[in-house]
């Protein structure tokens, strides 16, 4: 078990896609490992920990005191959360791990020390903020003026990547609770639209991913 942690670290550290100022900061923090379906943070709750990503994907989502669910987004590894621990206020949202996941959790005041030494760093966290920030408020649009079509369809070209043969195919493996979810609308009515697109030749399934096999239609 330590030595698959260690192989997990350790590709996490040589990875050269990963910025080398977060790998200086996952060294400061203590790493543990997560099991699928863990909930890392409650939203609302205070927190003073800034989580970094080395292993697998978790969720960030929010609920309504109905228990209905929008997902806001998945951060994979290379990647970190939590970083409204600077203010030492709640959370704004909760988190979940999607799969088994390794983080490295670095406490608030070892992410004030580290800024004071790396002052560009607190440029890639302010940058960090500005685009959640920007992406919560687009979700919140797209729910007041776009329909559910409009919603799903986004996602998926903005998830998408060009493939070699002209089709484009989303990078996630997403079930249709998790796209219902992102959207803010039941798996039945993107059972629905899936089916349609599917049955018109818009979209297909290549290992288990949606791929666009051509520019999807404006309107349902």
């Amino acid at each position: 078990m330590i030595s698959d942690l260690s192989a997990q670290t350790d590709a996490f550290y040589d990875n050269p896609h990963v910025a080398p100022a977060l790998r200086r900061l996952a060294a400061l923090g203590e790493v543990r490992r997560y099991r699928k379906g863990t909930i890392l943070i409650h939203e609302a709750d205070h927190g003073d920990t800034l989580f970094v990503v080395m292993e697998g994907r978790v969720k960030v989502y929010s609920t309504d005191s109905s228990g209905r669910e929008i997902t806001l987004g998945v951060i994979v590894a290379g990647d970190y959360f939590g970083e409204m621990a600077l203010d030492g206020g709640v959370r704004s949202a909760s988190v979940i791990t999607l799969e088994p996941v390794v983080c490295a959790l670095v406490s608030r005041p070892a992410l004030l020390e580290f800024i004071g030494q790396e002052p560009s760093f607190a440029l890639d966290l302010l940058g960090k903020v500005i685009r959640r920030a920007r992406s919560a408020t687009n979700a919140v649009r797209n729910l007041a003026f776009t329909d559910v079509y409009g919603r799903i369809t986004q996602l998926l070209v903005e998830l998408a990547e060009p493939q070699p043969d002209g089709t484009a195919l989303v990078r996630e493996r997403m079930t249709q609770q998790e796209i219902a979810s992102r959207v803010g609308c039941s798996r039945e009515m993107v059972s629905r639209i899936l089916r349609d697109l599917e049955a018109g030749g818009y979209i297909g399934l290549r290992d288990r991913r949606i791929a666009l096999l051509t520019r999807l239609p404006a309107r349902w």
